[in-house]
């Protein structure tokens, strides 16, 4: 049997039969699944059998401040002061919920980063000839350094203003995608604002996608533009 004629064997079988495959999986293993389906969805190949694949295992978006959100899994309860926060964040879903302050960039910032990544390349650490060599005629941060100042830039990892003083534990998932659209010279000012894009009920806690911006003082485009995962164990 070929690929092709299987997937949409398997697509009948789950269209007769849409909570079976779920009701079966882990919750873990069902977001792995959501994420192959999303996947595929875009992918020319598998993306027309696979249509209607994520409608059949998954309930209608809810609709929150104009962002679509997922329908809650069933499987997952929150209780207790999870259950509160996860309602108070979804009311903000779409909103900007933070304006950092002001930051500078100093080349003894962008030393000292250098000396603990071991990052010396000449565009961030040499002065006069970055003045003479480079398009930017100054020195330039690291990107890694814009985002290893992100939680202080958004105010994440204040021990006397918390941001989810409720919390256990907050983690940081990962990031859906970086871009550094305009370099950040030497002697910037860069803040962040960052706007709630979605949340999620998972396992233990709630899951946060964060669309965060960097803005450089004076400068139209953004130093850098990140897509955020957060996740609050209670």
């Amino acid at each position: 049997m070929k690929v092709v004629d299987f997937l949409k064997r398997k697509k009948e079988i789950l269209a007769q039969h849409p909570f079976e495959l779920k009701d079966w999986l882990s919750p873990a293993i069902r977001d792995y699944w959501r994420e192959f389906q999303q996947k595929a969805q875009h992918h020319p190949l598998f993306g027309r059998v696979m249509d209607g694949a994520i409608t059949t295992l998954q309930p209608e978006p809810q609709v929150v401040n104009g962002v679509a959100q997922p329908s809650l899994d069933p499987a997952i309860e929150l209780e207790g002061e999870a259950a509160a926060v996860f309602e108070t964040l979804l009311s903000q879903v779409g909103e900007e919920t933070h304006i950092g302050e002001w930051l500078l960039v100093d080349q003894a910032m962008i030393n000292g980063f250098a000396q603990a990544t071991g990052d010396h390349q000449w565009i961030h650490t040499n002065p006069e000839r970055a003045a003479e060599e480079s398009p930017f005629k100054s020195t330039i941060a690291h990107g890694f350094l814009t985002l290893a100042l992100l939680p202080r830039l958004t105010g994440s990892v204040d021990e006397h203003n918390p941001e989810f003083p409720t919390a256990r534990m907050v983690v940081n998932f990962g990031l859906d995608s970086v871009r550094f659209p305009y370099p950040i010279k030497v002697d910037s000012r860069i803040r962040a604002r960052t706007k709630l894009a979605k949340v999620s009920p998972i396992k233990g806690g709630i899951e946060l996608l964060k669309e965060i911006k960097v803005e450089i003082e004076g400068i139209r485009r953004p130093g850098c533009v990140i897509e955020s995962l957060t996740r609050l164990y209670f």
